[in-house]
């Protein structure tokens, strides 16, 4: 499945409106846990095609990650039917990743 990167302009289309549960990754290239983060959440994104994963670069789009009340990163953001579910903050395992997925 394709990563896609969104913004505040493409936000409420891929996130909101998604047909599918959605993994939002909020990052920044400066971060070094971003970086450890990053390939973790591509594998997870590769694995499970059940799922949409989306990254947004809060340097890009501080306007959205400041929207979704991200004051930390890495966060993963679990969309389901247009809502925030669920929420983490940190570097995370692969597999505390998937418990984030069981919507």
């Amino acid at each position: 499945m394709n990563i896609i990167s969104v913004n505040s302009k493409n936000f409420e289309q891929e996130v909101l409106h998604s047909a599918l549960p959605v993994l939002m990754d909020v990052w920044a290239p400066w971060c070094g846990p971003c970086r450890m983060l990053g390939p973790v959440v591509d594998q997870v994104a590769l694995e499970n095609d059940h799922i949409k994963v989306v990254k947004v670069n809060a340097d890009e789009a501080g306007d959205l990650a400041q929207k979704l009340n991200v004051v930390s990163i890495p966060a993963l953001l679990c969309f389901k039917s247009g809502e925030e579910v669920k929420r983490s903050v940190g570097v995370i395992s692969k597999a505390e990743i998937q418990k984030l997925l069981e919507l």
